[in-house]
């Protein structure tokens, strides 16, 4: 699943995110390879693509570290704004990438993005990319697929064999909460992490690590087994597309991505309505990540964005949920054409 010789992985618990976790923290408390601890410097930076996850975004917060915010394309991260941040500013020491079936747009990177990531002049030597490849089997058609090249081989490729760290899980594949994470890179990259990681812990769960094997075998188990999850999903997926079609194309006041997998689908209001259109639907019945989540801080410059996972209702449910959305934009749009003031309330 992982892409990757097996030396080049450590096999962690249930939670890629609290993988991450501990790389930030770790970097923050004892440095990367030898470099200066981030809690010993003046100023940290990050880079942030947005639309993206919020949960990547509030790891950096946490630790004090400035997310700095570039576009996602339908390509990938802008990479002329990543080049040009990570060459002049050597306080920028990572950037957060989830490069396939990407959350929430859904977009892939393309080869040419992971090549032009592979060759990045940093200005940093700690620099990493944060390649969080959580969906890289989580596709929703068994032909029409999303493949992204792999990175750590095209890092080695480009002579930065260092450059990134990779993580992935077996969440939304296995059980929540019992699945198992993974990180892959460089062997001097591991060997730093292994220091600092026999410190923290004998051994993850060796027993569950064993149940994942007897129960998928091997990589083509999980892809069998990942039909199963897109077979329940792609109903959904494509009901929700149906009907954003009917209801609103044309009508220049949303736009939608229409993603080959993962689990969400990015949806654009027009600008200063998303907060506005997450506040109707809620007063309607119909719950909606709230507007901004997908930017650092729950601040999105265009108040545009929200997130949509219509993997959790029964088709009944979203279907009602979706025409809901539908008339929430309608009528927020109508409010924002006539320059009505919206009515500002806390979001549910």
């Amino acid at each position: 699943m992982m892409e990757v010789q097996y030396d080049h992985l450590i096999i962690y618990g249930n939670s890629s995110l609290n993988v991450m976790y501990d790389q930030i923290s770790r970097s923050y408390t004892h440095g990367v390879m030898g470099n200066t601890p981030w809690c010993k410097l003046d100023k940290v930076k990050f880079i942030c693509v947005v639309p993206g996850y919020d949960r990547h975004f509030r790891i950096t917060e946490y630790f004090g570290i400035e997310n700095v915010c570039v576009p996602m394309r339908e390509d990938g991260p802008d990479m002329d704004m990543v080049e040009k941040l990570v060459a002049e500013d050597a306080s920028i020491k990572g950037i957060w990438c989830v490069p396939k079936y990407s959350n929430p747009t859904g977009n892939s990177y393309s080869d040419q993005t992971v090549r032009r990531f592979a060759r990045l002049k940093s200005a940093a030597p700690d620099f990493r990319i944060y390649w969080d490849n959580a969906y890289t089997i989580h596709h929703l058609y068994d032909t029409d697929q999303d493949h992204v090249i792999e990175i750590l081989a095209e890092c080695k490729r480009a002579g930065n064999p260092d450059l990134v760290y990779k993580f992935a899980s077996t969440s939304k594949v296995s059980f929540p909460g019992s699945g198992i994470a993974a990180m892959a890179a460089s062997l001097n990259n591991l060997e730093d992490v292994r220091r600092q990681l026999k410190v923290q812990t004998i051994g993850h769960d060796k027993v569950n690590q064993l149940r994942h094997v007897r129960f998928f075998g091997d990589i083509h188990g999980m892809v069998e087994h990942m039909r199963k999850h897109a077979d329940i999903l792609r109903p959904k997926f494509e009901m929700v597309e149906q009907i954003l079609d009917e209801e609103l194309s044309g009508l220049e006041i949303a736009k939608w991505t229409c993603p080959k997998g993962g689990y969400f689908i990015s949806y654009d209001t027009m600008d200063g309505c998303a907060k506005d259109v997450v506040r109707r639907c809620a007063k309607a019945g119909v719950t909606l990540t709230p507007a901004g989540a997908t930017y650092p801080g729950g601040k999105d410059p265009h108040d545009a964005n929200i997130r949509i996972a219509p993997s959790f209702p029964p088709l009944s449910d979203l279907e009602v949920a979706t025409k809901i959305l539908c008339l929430c934009t309608k009528l927020s749009a109508i409010r924002r054409l006539l320059n009505e003031p919206v009515q500002e309330t806390p979001e549910p």
